[in-house]
């Protein structure tokens, strides 16, 4: 069983390992690959953003923030990001999350969601984010220096709530 609740400190050295792990493949997230863990905490968990962890078996498995995606005239879009941990792809915690962020996000009272950076080349996340209803509205050409594809595009994707 999967939970979904709000991070707690005692989450925070299993939430860097997950974004850890990650970065430093250098083929998903536009973190620097050389990032210590606590520079990805501070961004992760900066007061600016509500950050969410998922639990199975007392374990982490994942993690996602949300923050407005602009201040003052734009704080009515919600901004997103998720890890999951890595050897749970494909098990359903990025859904579950996804989904979860979207029912939070209009709780909140958020009218639509935007991810401003998905890597191109990320087609697992990428078809996650359109089955779950994200349609692609820009494609920012070479925005992402992927670590063994060098310059790929990357997505602005965006849901009405």
């Amino acid at each position: 069983m999967l939970e979904i609740r709000k991070f707690l400190p005692e989450d925070k050295d299993q939430i860097g390992e997950i974004l850890h792990a990650i970065v430093k493949k250098g083929d998903a997230f536009a973190y620097s690959p050389s990032s210590s863990k606590e520079e990805l905490l501070d961004y992760w968990l900066a007061k600016t953003k509500r950050t969410y962890s998922a639990i199975q078996d007392g374990r982490v498995v994942g993690t996602f923030f949300m923050q407005d995606n602009q201040p003052g005239l734009g704080s009515h879009i919600v901004n997103a990001g998720y890890a999951t941990l890595p050897g749970n792809y494909g098990k359903g915690v990025g859904r579950a999350m996804g989904l979860f962020s979207i029912d939070e996000a209009r709780r909140l009272g958020y009218k639509a969601m935007q991810f401003n950076i998905v890597v191109k080349t990320n087609e697992r996340a990428v078809r996650l984010w359109q089955e779950i209803g994200f349609k692609i509205i820009g494609e920012i050409p070479e925005a992402f220096q992927h670590s063994t594809l060098g310059l790929v595009n990357a997505y602005i994707m965006h849901q009405k709530l």
